[in-house]
């Protein structure tokens, strides 16, 4: 890819039960170098809806994205990445659905003995982790007032979210990278890296939680550079 038309706009996508806020340190590093840096805020409703909150930012974008997705934003960004103006794709120790595929399908055939995400039964039709157990499964590397907060400020995430399939991913089409968070208790690393293998993606492990894209941002930030300068 010439110089000139390098990404130079990255589109950042939350997962479930948090908002685009996470992203604030990986925001700040990218637009130090120079980056136009766009966050979206999906309501986490139906995978559907947050396709098309993410599509309405790819559009305004003035050329080529890196889109990136982290946790349940992998399958936002799997589907939104079709759009024209993405150029590559990174995961965030994501979920990376093939054709067919939800996050509940990926999630229902754990490895052996890997931590069950202390997710609440469904009230109303959505789904919250326990807040007495947030810190420890999500953010076990994120600073104690920072994690309570993440826990106490949670974002009801509807169960339609996770059984969205995705109709037809862009990793199969498009080159993408992919974070694994080595210390993650949501989506066990060995998910992780079953599913980034299967995408052919460019791979860093870095051992932290979850929450590495709030408590590694350098880290995360560096990859997504890795993305836009291929």
């Amino acid at each position: 890819m010439g110089e000139s038309s390098k990404p130079r706009n990255v589109v950042l996508v939350h997962g479930g039960f948090v908002d685009g806020s996470g992203w604030q340190g990986v925001h700040g590093i990218l637009k130090r170098d120079g980056y136009n840096v766009s966050v979206v805020q999906n309501p986490t409703l139906s995978l559907e809806g947050d396709v098309a909150a993410t599509r309405q930012v790819i559009d305004v974008q003035d050329g080529p994205v890196v889109l990136v997705g982290h946790s349940y934003g992998g399958a936002v960004i799997s589907e939104a990445g079709n759009h024209p103006k993405v150029a590559s794709l990174v995961y965030i120790a994501a979920f990376a659905p093939d054709k067919g595929e939800s996050v509940n399908t990926l999630i229902a055939d754990p490895p052996p003995g890997a931590p069950v995400p202390p997710i609440l039964p469904p009230r109303d039709g959505f789904l919250l982790l326990d807040r007495e157990k947030f810190a420890g499964s999500f953010a076990g590397d994120v600073p104690a007032e920072q994690a309570a907060f993440l826990a106490d400020s949670q974002v009801p995430w509807g169960v339609d979210a996770l059984s969205g399939a995705v109709a037809e991913p862009a990793w199969r089409v498009k080159p993408s990278w992919y974070l694994i968070a080595t210390d993650d208790r949501m989506i066990p690393p060995p998910a992780q890296r079953a599913m980034s293998e299967r995408a052919g993606s460019q791979v860093v492990e870095v051992a932290g939680s979850h929450a590495v894209y709030v408590s590694q941002p350098a880290q995360v930030a560096a990859l997504i550079r890795r993305a836009a300068e291929h």
